[in-house]
């Protein structure tokens, strides 16, 4: 069997990536989320959450050991440098775990779920790029409603994130995602079965 080839699934905040992901995996595709992969890195008893507390100091440990990501999420916001820290940490480790998980799949495409898939490199890994875009306004209202947060907050991880301009440079495909969950689902079928014409990625 020939080895899967990797589409890089990526979007904004509140894009609707978790939903979008979601439907490819109902339709037995193999999916790696980075995010996942970084919430394993940085368990106890893993290295990287001990340099972690050594940089930033307990505060940014929970009482049963875990990471305070609250916390963190804070220091690294408000100050640029703490941020390149943190990513020069965790990326290389992140990297190494999307790509073993990678290579278990069985999918004759396999998807790698990033929100920072430009901005972290993992690009790299992917053949093939979708774009799940939205509506800034959308987006915000969105992620809101689901993380109970400050439309301050929201701003300030969208300041982060790659631009829309710069994620879409990037894009084979772009999916639009400012209707509802059926035409999701369709529309994902459709680029599911475009997919599995491709060799490679490629058309």
């Amino acid at each position: 069997m020939s080895k899967p080839w990797i589409l890089g699934l990526t979007g904004g905040i509140g894009s609707g990536k978790s939903a979008v992901a979601q439907c490819f995996i109902d339709l037995g595709v193999h999916a790696v989320d980075a995010d996942h992969a970084a919430r394993w890195v940085v368990e106890p008893g893993r290295p990287a959450l001990t340099q972690i507390a050594e940089h930033f100091g307990d505060d940014v440990l929970l009482a049963d050991g875990n990471l305070n990501r609250a916390e963190l999420r804070k220091r690294i916001f408000q100050n640029e440098s703490e941020r390149r820290w943190l990513e020069a940490l965790l990326h290389p480790l992140i990297g190494r775990e999307i790509s073993d998980n990678l290579a278990r799949a069985e999918s004759p495409y396999a998807i790698l779920v990033s929100p920072l898939l430009v901005e972290s490199g993992q690009h790299r890994l992917a053949q093939r790029i979708l774009v799940v875009d939205a509506p800034e306004a959308l987006q915000v209202q969105r992620t809101i409603l689901r993380d109970s947060t400050s439309a301050e907050q929201v701003e300030a991880i969208l300041k982060v994130q790659a631009s829309r301009e710069e994620r879409l440079r990037h894009a084979h495909d772009i999916l639009v995602n400012d209707r509802d969950l059926d035409w999701l689902h369709s529309e994902v079928s459709r680029l599911h079965r475009f997919y599995l014409t491709l060799r490679g990625g490629q058309t």
